[in-house]
């Protein structure tokens, strides 16, 4: 049974072979006439492709469906044209993410490539009509459980489709990559390209000042980064700056309840590796920070030096914790009557202050002046 659950779910099974006088057809589909004659026809030359084609996963859209496959050919003087070519498919709706699927569809098709050297599964009526039951076999299991395993002595074979990570977050300019591990991360195992910007990952850079350092363009800055969020190599960080306003979110809970977590937080925060501060004073700082009260606002009431904490670690450990947020600013130009200059048309609603920065190059501090003197702009 289909899980119908799944936008993901395998729909059909196909098996196609090139006939030498009728040329490509589809020898086996489960469940029957799914993909039909006349889709198949339109579409043959890629299911059955060319030489260049062969022993590749070739993904195709058509008709409602969505086809991948990995077409196979067989070189053997015992075969008619001297050749077997054949291609095992899977079928999805036309909407479903599918690159999980490849490696499955092809190791299930170079299966059937050594049943056939060895066996001559494919070519032989009597073993290839095992095929339909193999093939509901593989869709069942792998809709429900992910994997499967089909058992032709002395062979057996072991499918798996490996979870497939969601896309990544849109990096933006403002945004400030961390590595989320330093001892892990080998230079040698990323491209050139993402190698040149990796030194440059420090929790402090943003990505344009990245770009600038690294002389990477900053689109390509920004395709690292994504890659490297992917694998989760690096997490995405606001600017640290002391006219930032944070908030506690409703994981704060979770450090007050765990203890393990508490005293992660505490050897993180600490400016002293032998003289840690109070929890008491941690969670008073992070209490503290609130809607209207700037960073450099709880500094001054608090003095984070005298509590013996590091205030960018502890920002920076509530943030990758998820224990608190930053409040982000978003300016708007409130007066209707009168046409906003250049800069002032950027205060839309929709960008926030880090943005504005970012695009002309300004600091925060002039930014915050300037919208602090002008009457028609509000946050």
């Amino acid at each position: 049974m289909v899980d119908s659950n799944s936008k993901d779910a395998i729909r059909a099974v196909l098996f196609s072979e090139f006939h030498p006088q009728a040329g490509p057809k589809i020898t086996y589909q489960v469940p029957e006439n799914y993909v039909t004659k006349e889709t198949f026809d339109a579409i043959s030359a890629y299911i059955i492709p060319k030489p260049q084609l062969q022993h590749c996963t070739i993904s195709l859209n058509m008709s409602g469906c969505k086809i991948v496959g990995f077409p196979c050919k067989i070189e053997h003087q015992r075969y008619t044209r001297n050749a077997l070519q054949f291609n095992l498919c899977f079928v999805f709706d036309t909407w479903a993410r599918t690159a999980q699927y490849e490696l499955t569809v092809q190791k299930f098709a170079e299966y059937l490539v050594t049943l056939e050297k060895e066996k001559s599964f494919i070519s032989e009526p009597e073993t290839c009509s095992q095929l339909p039951s193999i093939m509901e076999k593989v869709m069942t299991d792998i809709n429900l459980k992910k994997s499967c395993t089909v058992k032709m002595e002395p062979w057996t074979l072991y499918l798996k489709v490996v979870r497939l990570a969601p896309d990544p977050p849109p990096v933006e300019d403002y945004d400030v990559p961390v590595l989320t591990d330093d001892s892990t991360m080998r230079l040698d195992q990323w491209d050139l390209t993402t190698q040149q910007v990796l030194p440059y990952i420090d929790g402090v850079n943003h990505v344009m000042k990245i770009g600038a350092l690294s002389d990477v363009a900053l689109e390509l800055v920004k395709a690292c980064l994504k890659n490297l969020l992917y694998y989760q190599a690096v997490r995405l960080q606001p600017f640290f700056l002391y006219s930032n306003i944070y908030a506690v979110t409703p994981q704060f809970k979770n450090l007050l309840e765990n203890l393990q977590m508490q005293s992660e937080c505490l050897a993180v925060v600490s400016r002293s590796e032998r003289f840690f501060p109070s929890f008491r004073d941690v969670v008073l700082f992070y209490s503290s920070l609130t809607y209207g009260a700037t960073l450099k606002d709880v500094c001054v009431r608090l003095s984070p030096h005298n509590l013996k904490i590091d205030e960018r670690a502890l920002i920076q450990f509530g943030l990758t914790k998820g224990i608190i947020r930053r409040v982000n600013k978003y300016p708007i130009y409130d007066n209707g009557s009168k046409s906003p200059d250049p800069v002032q048309r950027l205060f839309d609603g929709s960008n926030s202050l880090d943005a504005i920065c970012c695009k002309l190059g300004k600091s925060s501090q002039d930014m915050e002046e300037k919208i602090e003197g002008d009457p028609d702009v509000v946050v």
